[in-house]
């Protein structure tokens, strides 16, 4: 299988490393990443006691540098998402199947859901439609991420924890040709494959959590333990899980648990430091779009109230544009 990374982070990194031992593997990059790739290959630290290992594959900051694909995998910050959908149509052969791994609601969460509202495109992270315009909806493949990784320096991936990849089509279900070869191929690779059913459903759960530990993290500069611990902050983000609880609930898409049971999860984390937080002290752009202001876009579109999930992306706004991260 030909296979494109377009983002060499952590996850996108990892997953290229991986797929390189069998598959013709190449990827965007650019940048510092793109200079280290290609002096000492793509470096990833992995295991107790760690060891690194080293994988030369293909890079360039060029797409029509490396033609079309059978698979591209979107594996860029949801910020990074109008660069993909200006330059990624040199990576689209007629048969390409484009594997969508990044946090927050995707640009074609409606696409395939049957109580979708009547408005399929989302202003908040597609709001020219152009994503929607470069990638045919027809060719997405969604995927969940369930692990842990970091880029501790440019060209190298440190796997911390987790290993578990959620797939699905966007219309349900796993069983398609393309899903299964997407399936094996990651499976093959070493990650633990988990078929989903109704992959916008496992993308609301993951969100469940991320939507609220993410920025008041960023905002705080606290760890999950430590938000977890102050009784003020975890009803307040209890009370915003159960807006978008009700969110789901309207697309067809309900959250089995209750918020109390969902942070019991979130403290077996420890002293975990969120994404949005490791952004922010990076001085990196954020991704509170995709992460909330897409659930309140949704939940409007619904007729739901979401006066707390408002104040948290009001308060995570102003932070992230006074320090020049939104």
């Amino acid at each position: 299988m030909k296979v494109c990374i377009y983002g060499l982070g952590a996850i996108g990194g990892l997953m290229a490393a991986r797929l390189a031992q069998r598959h013709d593997v190449s990827a965007i990059a650019r940048g510092r990443t793109l200079e280290a790739v290609q002096r000492n290959g793509l470096r990833i630290a992995s295991g107790q006691p760690e060891t690194v290992s080293a994988h030369d594959i293909r890079v360039s900051d060029d797409p029509a540098a490396l033609g079309p694909q059978d698979l591209v995998i979107v594996a860029v910050k949801t910020t990074g998402l109008p660069e993909v959908a200006r330059r990624i149509a040199p990576l689209l052969g007629p048969r390409t199947t484009v594997l969508s791994a990044m946090n927050g609601v995707p640009w074609w969460f409606f696409h395939g859901l049957p109580a979708a509202p009547a408005a399929k495109r989302l202003a908040s992270t597609d709001p020219d439609g152009a994503l929607s315009d470069a990638i045919d909806p027809e060719r997405i493949l969604g995927c969940v991420v369930h692990l842990s990784a970091t880029t501790p320096e440019a060209g190298m991936v440190r796997h911390v924890a987790g290993n578990r990849l959620i797939i699905g089509e966007p219309s349900g279900g796993a069983d398609t040709p393309r899903a299964r070869a997407v399936c094996d191929a990651l499976a093959d690779a070493g990650f633990d494959i988990e078929e989903s059913d109704r992959i916008q459903n496992d993308i609301w759960y993951k969100l469940w959590g991320n939507m609220t530990a993410n920025p008041i993290s960023a905002i705080t500069g606290a760890t999950t333990d430590k938000m977890l611990d102050d009784d003020y902050v975890r009803e307040f983000t209890s009370r915003c899980m159960l807006e978008a609880a009700d969110v789901g609930a309207r697309l067809g898409i309900p959250i089995a648990g209750t918020p109390d049971e969902r942070h019991a999860v979130t403290r077996k984390l420890g002293a975990f430091r969120t994404s949005m937080l490791q952004d922010v002290e990076a001085g990196k752009k954020v991704e509170l779009d995709a992460m909330v202001k897409a659930v309140i876009e949704i939940a409007r579109q619904v007729g739901v109230a979401t006066p707390n999930i408002e104040a948290l992306f009001g308060l995570a706004r102003l932070h992230a544009q006074v320090r020049g991260l939104y």
